[in-house]
């Protein structure tokens, strides 16, 4: 087996390398000769070691508006119980700001047995279902019940697990995902990232299962557009303000607002500026 045995060479120099996750290594045991690496190639996934290590509750404490865009370029980091990682780089959220903002939950300061993450320290998952079938994540930021949904991921390792786990969510047989439909939206990103109410009120700054890496290449300011939240029904003021933030140009978003590119492009504002 002399294949297998350069590549436990390989995982054992990479354990004491700076330069990628261990994961990478673990996975290339598995991979068939000629098959598409991809997904262990995008520069997002090469992080050097400074960056690798989870975003801490300095991070996430902080206003809500902030946090939700501070969020645009993170990755997020999921590990599998079968040891398998998934990784995706966070392209659209949505902040809530709590007990004034008439589209959260927890408006009028109201704490219940659902809502409860919403009142805990920064970097608490808040996670809840909706139709009865599907879930949401949150987290919450600085603020009495204020946290941002996370909408949409852009997919940069495990891309085959995250179709697993879509294709078991789903009772109908359908056709194979394209990697842009894995996580377009909040539901579908916790379906691929194997998220349930399991995840409620768990600390993404200690848990095994779920953290936060840095990303590389932070967002500028004009690479970020700002909009109207998506689903929250009639809010009055609140349905209009631009609470929804997501990756200009990003094919993975969820939800483009040609409208107000457009009006960013006409002020100048090009992506990258």
């Amino acid at each position: 087996m002399p294949r297998k045995r350069k590549l436990l060479a390989q995982l054992s120099a990479l354990q004491n390398s700076s330069s990628f996750p261990q994961i990478d290594a673990v996975e290339q045991l598995n991979t068939t000769p000629g098959a598409d690496p991809s997904p262990k190639n995008s520069k997002y996934f090469v992080i050097e070691e400074k960056n690798s290590h989870r975003l801490q509750e300095d991070f996430f404490n902080q206003p809500c508006v902030s946090l939700a865009k501070s969020f645009l370029g993170q990755i997020l980091v999921r590990k599998l119980p079968d040891g398998r990682e998934l990784w995706g780089r966070i392209v659209e959220t949505e902040a809530y700001l709590g007990g004034e903002d008439e589209a959260s939950h927890s408006k009028g300061g109201k704490q219940t047995q659902r809502n409860a993450a919403m009142f805990m320290k920064p970097g608490t998952l808040y996670v809840y279902q909706i139709y009865g079938i599907y879930f949401c994540m949150n987290v919450s930021s600085q603020g009495e019940g204020a946290a941002v949904l996370l909408r949409s991921l852009e997919p940069l390792q495990g891309l085959e697990a995250m179709r697993e786990l879509r294709r078991a969510s789903r009772k109908a047989p359908t056709k194979l995902l394209k990697d842009w439909q894995l996580c377009n939206g909040p539901s579908k990103l916790c379906q691929a990232f194997g998220i349930n109410k399991a995840f409620d009120q768990r600390d993404l700054t200690r848990d095994a299962a779920i953290w936060m890496v840095p990303g590389q290449d932070p967002p500028g300011e004009h690479d970020v557009v700002a909009t109207t939240r998506i689903g929250i029904g009639n809010r009055g003021e609140w349905a209009q303000k631009p609470l929804r933030f997501y990756l200009r140009g990003n094919r993975f978003v969820s939800v483009v607002d040609k409208k107000v590119e457009r009006e960013m492009a006409a002020r100048g504002h090009s992506p990258g500026s």
